[in-house]
């Protein structure tokens, strides 16, 4: 059930944007909307739910954006009439996707894959390894430093 949910939100943020990038803005046939994004959300799909847990979400949505971009540049030299400019439909739509992408993955890491996910990205909060211990050498060091201010200012 949440695999289910989880693709038919990622096909109406999908066939939402292109539907006002492609149909309304370029003019491109409701049919071939259709088609591209369900292609997309299929192919998408498969792809956050091997990489997404692996990578990050960040990383995920350039990846998203990559993907979307290529997929509707070549459906679309296929699909769309000659005097459509297909770089421009498919970069102007893969970029209102990535911006979608982006919350479809918080999404997903918050309700899809919230044991997965604990384990392979690390947050700030949870990666520790960038902390800094201190020592007793410091504490040390600065107590005879100070000694020897004080030894020195008694001799003079």
């Amino acid at each position: 059930m949440k695999n289910t949910k989880a693709i038919l939100i990622k096909f109406a943020i999908t066939f939402g944007v292109l539907l006002l990038v492609l149909t309304f803005y370029f003019g491109v046939s409701l049919i071939n909307t259709l088609i591209i994004s369900v292609v997309l959300t299929l192919v998408a799909f498969v792809g956050d739910k091997v990489l997404l847990p692996k990578i990050g979400g960040v990383s995920a949505t350039a990846g998203d954006l990559v993907l979307a971009f290529l997929v509707i540049w070549a459906l679309g030299a296929l699909l769309f009439d000659p005097d459509i400019s297909v770089f421009s439909a498919a970069l102007l739509s893969s970029l209102f996707i990535a911006g979608g992408e982006f919350y479809y993955h918080k999404y997903l890491v918050d309700h899809l894959f919230e044991n997965e996910m604990e384990h392979t990205t690390m947050t700030p909060k949870h990666n520790l390894v960038t902390q800094t211990e201190f020592s007793e050498d410091f504490d040390k060091g600065i107590e005879s430093y100070k000694e020897k201010q004080q030894d020195d200012a008694n001799m003079s």
